[in-house]
């Protein structure tokens, strides 16, 4: 059984994408979570204590996240929780993993502007007809598949 679970914290360290071999794209970052209470003696908030998620994008999400995402932004997280206890033989610990399904600012501390991704067709471009080819090749751009999966091909401002 996986618990959803959403988050609200700062990207605590620079968000790392990779490739990999058969072209799946991951990205991934700390995010610091702190949960804060109002200590009316001293009149001011307190940080209580900080909980560490590791969030981990894969696909279409972690290239956009490697695009937008930056350390020490504000974001909020919704994924499925992972739990792992370890052991590396002088330390014992436990890890908390988020394999997120979506990665948003969060606007309660700033603004953000929106850019939908276009992901071209996943028709291969030996499936395109010779005679719609064009000389300049703009169609590779437009329709080349890598491994089977399309590629993200522009960014466009597309209203909703």
């Amino acid at each position: 059984m996986t618990d959803t679970i959403t988050i609200t914290g700062v990207v605590a360290t620079i968000p790392r994408h990779i490739l990999t071999s058969e072209g799946l794209s991951i990205t991934s970052f700390r995010l610091a979570s702190a949960q804060r209470r109002f200590d009316r003696s001293k009149e001011r908030w307190i940080d209580v204590e900080t909980n560490w998620y590791t969030i981990t994008s894969f696909r279409q999400l972690a290239l956009n996240a490697s695009m937008s995402v930056e350390k020490g932004q504000r974001v909020l997280v919704t994924g499925r929780l992972r739990i792992r206890e370890w052991d590396n033989g002088e330390r014992v610990g436990t890890t908390v993993d988020v394999e997120a399904e979506s990665i948003g600012h969060d606007l309660a501390w700033g603004t953000a502007t929106f850019s939908r991704s276009i992901v071209s067709s996943a028709v291969p471009t030996a499936a395109v007809p010779e005679a719609e080819a064009d000389e300049s090749h703009e169609e590779l751009e437009r329709d080349e598949v890598h491994d089977g999966a399309p590629v993200l091909v522009e960014e466009q401002a597309v209203p909703f």
